[in-house]
């Protein structure tokens, strides 16, 4: 996915989450991944329009990795919020301005999954 999201000109997360519909490609990416892709006209113009946000299809998800995703949330989320909330003061993480980085770590004991979710600062206003 790396070398196809490269010729996007985006990362490989942003790009496969605009391939499954969570983001909108811009003429030229559209351009690209139809030539990549061998996409209709109706599915490249899809790309283009501002999708609907969110993808799970029901409120506990039963995919095991997504499910681990929102076991960890259950788990860990209120930890997150405190310590967020401890180090910027009241407000939230953007997921509109917003990056991520997944990788492979080498482990002896088994391969870890790295992921590096970057999003601004968004605090509450007071008025």
């Amino acid at each position: 996915m790396r070398s196809r999201a490269e010729k996007i000109g985006a990362s490989k997360e942003w790009t496969t989450a605009a391939l499954l519909g969570q983001m909108t490609l811009n003429l030229a990416q559209t351009t690209v991944a139809r030539d990549l892709f061998d996409l209709t006209d109706e599915e490249t113009a899809w790309m283009q329009i501002v999708p609907y946000k969110g993808s799970l299809p029901t409120a506990v998800p039963t995919d095991p990795l997504i499910y681990r995703w929102y076991e960890i949330i259950n788990v860990y989320g209120m930890t997150i919020k405190e310590l967020i909330h401890e180090e910027f003061g009241d407000g939230i993480m953007s997921a509109i301005d917003f990056s991520m980085d997944i990788r492979r770590e080498s482990n002896p004991m088994s391969d870890r999954v790295n992921v590096v979710l970057s999003g601004k600062f968004l605090p509450y206003k007071s008025y």
